[in-house]
């Protein structure tokens, strides 16, 4: 099954295309389908959401990335967003932007056993993720409202409405065992090993920005450093990735919190 073909692409993002050579898939998760343009105009990426929640999150995405052009983060550059309704499969979202080079941490490291190298791309990933946590967070991103409440809030309307990973007794046990707080800054909002990009042996993007907020940077730590099979199963990975940020932000308690707690419910 194709998830993209050419007849569903919107007339505006096709002109912007011209004459397309090939389209390929790359790995995703479930939230969104992704193909890869190599057109006249070179290399793009191009993102689809149906329906809700898929599709306000895909817009949020494109509003972040417009608010980080303006820092020294390397994340991709908006060309386009349309947003229409189908009849047939209510409100579609479109997102046309930039293509960065580089293979996913995760794909690098999943078959990689030579210590070295390992170490040098986990070091790699905790400076960037320190890098983005120091940049300072665009005014639009930032909340009257404390970010734990906002998320905790959200998790409740998604226990209700969605399918997740959560329960009713988690949501009630997170919401009366906040964690202690901190300096917020600038955060991913969905800090995995897929949404940081490798080349030549340097982070080269950042990728996925629809969490993207002004928050706590613990939660990003957490998610960072989740095992995966082949990686973060060792003593190894989690200090080369510490090595890199430069220090230990949270105790296991909060790790916990955050990691099987509250992302549990996005």
């Amino acid at each position: 099954m194709v998830p993209v073909s050419l007849q569903d692409i919107p007339h505006e993002i096709m002109k912007e295309l011209g004459t397309i050579h090939n389209i390929r898939f790359p790995r995703q998760g479930h939230t969104s389908d992704v193909a890869i343009m190599d057109s006249e105009q070179g290399l793009s990426v191009l993102k689809r959401t149906k329906g809700n929640p898929y599709s306000k999150w895909l817009k949020r995405e494109s509003s972040i990335l417009e608010c980080l052009s303006q820092t020294s983060l390397r994340v991709p550059k908006v060309y386009q967003f349309i947003e229409y309704e189908d009849d047939s499969e209510g409100i579609q979202s479109w997102l046309h932007m930039e293509y960065l080079q580089g293979e996913t941490i995760r794909k690098i490291l999943t078959h990689e056993n030579d210590s070295a190298t390992r170490y040098h791309i986990l070091f790699e990933f905790g400076k960037s993720l320190r890098e983005l946590h120091s940049t300072p967070c665009p005014d639009e991103l930032k909340s009257g409202t404390k970010w734990i409440d906002l998320m905790l809030k959200q998790a409740e309307f998604n226990l209700e409405h969605y399918k997740v990973d959560g329960t009713a007794s988690l949501l009630e046990k997170i919401k009366n065992n906040k964690p202690d707080d901190v300096e917020q800054t600038l955060i991913h909002g969905d800090c995995t090993i897929d949404n940081f990009l490798v080349h030549e042996g340097k982070i080269s993007g950042i990728i996925d920005w629809s969490g993207g907020a002004y928050g706590d940077p613990r939660y990003d730590v957490s998610l960072a450093i989740r095992p995966k099979p082949h990686i973060f199963q060792s003593t190894e990975d989690y200090c080369a990735f510490f090595d890199g940020y430069g220090k230990k932000i949270m105790t296991d308690e909060e790790y916990e919190y955050f990691a099987n707690g509250l992302y549990e419910f996005f």
